[in-house]
């Protein structure tokens, strides 16, 4: 029997309520499309709510504090093992299509980067760029979300080729002439969108692999919903912000929180004393924007999945077209969650709710997978390598800590793991924090801070009410910190297995 081809379809910072079959205030029939055909994990989280961190788990099958890549303005340094180069030694061919985001927008002479100033915009270099990448053989890349200065790489030479010779005109200074005020409507065609880009391009390698009968590992890496909120006509317009419900906080909510969530409800907060790096920190700041900017924001937000769907239906069209649907996994998930008004917060941050960390995650092998079943069983995206290799009969290295899920997934087994843990480390000290997620509750810790979160997410799923200092709750607090350090010392990698006594 021929082996199972890898299609992996990513957003970025997608809400997880934002898949139409859940939520009938969005459309997303192709994503619905998915979930009737596959299983829907419900409980599905990210290692670390920022792209860099998370997208190296997802290639490591490590955690950030073990891949090293911990925060954004890191690289994945090259030595680590990435799971391309396992299906790359078993006659797998692997490409990435989209965003990379393995380094940083800066190089240096010890951290060099291949997506940093000036580089990303050479584009005779990447007219010519055949080297491998993190395992992938293949790769055609950009940098930049919507309007974006750091656009270029393989995205400015394709528009170029479509005959879009003024593409600068559609993105901001330095690198365009685009009016850095616009909002909501990007002002560039849809035919040179992105989403047409990473669309076009995924096809003619699913075809290509098709006419060579080649085994394939395909990450499709799609750029939105991330902000800045901008997006074509006549998707800018397709929500009425009258008929959405729009994302609030509740008043007081904060009150038993740590320190940095009250603050983002200030209108000039100071957060200097979190800055210990000099570099921008993700979250620190105000959170707070007018009733008419919430609105359309939520608007502008759920047209750039809209518009997403489209492109990831040309995708499945592809599949079906070419014959290779049954024999592909498809998974299609995001990187980490996002805030559009939740507990009035905006984008992302040191706030481990569930609106940041849980993410849609739906997984589709007709014939092999479950067909329109949803799960309440764990999954983190660190999970991801170790459980691809697992379908593909490709032995997993020891050194990936995350679970392999293929017995979850094909419904033969009701759960591989009993929590969840994720990272997130902004800063060397003051921004450093990690939770621990179970089937019920929830505990966040700081370093060096005695204060912390507990929720209880049955009885208060919302998470309006933090137990942390409630008198009636330090033995559950004493409870859940033990798991955590459970779950600590069970996550530190073997990297080989004990073959004798001494």
């Amino acid at each position: 029997m021929k082996k199972k081809n890898i299609l992996l379809i990513t957003s970025d910072q997608q809400h997880f309520d934002t898949i139409g079959a859940f939520n009938s205030e969005i459309s997303t029939p192709n994503l619905d499309r998915l979930v009737k055909e596959g299983t829907t994990f419900k409980k599905a989280y990210c290692p670390n709510p920022t792209c860099t961190p998370t997208r190296a788990s997802i290639i490591t099958g490590q955690y950030p504090s073990q891949h090293g890549a911990w925060t954004l303005g890191t690289k994945l340094l090259e030595d680590r093992h990435t799971v391309g180069e396992d299906f790359l030694s078993h006659n797998y061919r692997t490409a990435l299509i989209g965003k990379a985001h393995f380094q940083p927008l800066e190089s240096t002479d010890e951290y060099h980067s291949l997506e940093s100033y000036p580089l990303l915009q050479d584009l005779d270099y990447w007219k010519n760029f055949n080297e491998k990448f993190y395992g992938f053989e293949h790769v055609e890349l950009t940098r930049n979300h919507t309007s974006e200065a750091h656009v270029g790489q393989h995205y400015a030479l394709w528009m170029e080729e479509k005959g879009c010779t003024n593409w600068r005109d559609y993105f901001v200074p330095p690198t365009g002439t685009m009016d850095p005020k616009t909002k909501h409507k990007w002002p560039i065609p849809e035919e040179y969108h992105y989403n047409k880009w990473i669309a076009e391009r995924t096809n003619a390698k699913l075809k290509e692999y098709k006419n060579n009968d080649e085994n394939f590992f395909l990450w499709a890496s799609f750029f939105d919903p991330h902000p800045e909120y901008l997006v074509p006509e006549p998707w800018d317009t397709m929500y009425d912000t009258d008929k959405l419900t729009i994302p609030k906080g509740k008043v007081g909510e904060h009150r038993k929180n740590p320190p940095h969530f009250g603050m983002t409800q200030e209108e000039n907060p100071d957060f200097s004393a979190y800055m210990e790096t000099g570099r921008g920190i993700h979250g620190y700041h105000s959170h707070l924007i007018s009733e008419d900017e919430h609105k359309k924001i939520t608007a502008t937000y759920y047209g750039m999945v809209s518009m997403m769907d489209k492109y990831i239906g040309k995708i499945l069209d592809r599949l079906d077209e070419l014959g290779m649907t049954e024999n592909t996994i498809v998974v299609f998930t995001t990187d980490h969650g996002h805030f559009f008004g939740q507990h009035g917060l905006q984008y992302k941050g040191g706030f481990h709710y569930e609106d940041l960390i849980k993410i849609p995650f739906i997984v589709r092998c007709p014939g092999t997978l479950p067909q329109n079943h949803v799960s309440y069983a764990m999954q983190s995206l660190v999970d991801l390598a170790p459980t691809f290799l697992s379908f593909t009969d490709i032995p997993i290295p020891y050194q990936m800590s995350g679970v392999d899920q293929k017995d979850v997934w094909l419904n033969e087994k009701e759960q591989a793991r009993d929590h969840i843990i994720c990272e997130f480390r902004h800063e060397p000290t003051t921004i450093h924090q990690k939770t621990y997620v179970d089937q019920r509750y929830k505990i966040t810790v700081y370093y060096n801070q005695e204060y912390g979160e507990i929720f209880d997410l049955i009885e208060d799923p919302n998470e309006y009410n933090n137990l942390w200092d409630h008198p009636d709750f330090q033995g559950l607090k004493q409870e859940l910190l033990l798991k955590y350090i459970w779950a600590e010392l069970g996550k530190e990698p073997l990297p080989m297995p004990r073959i004798w006594h001494a």
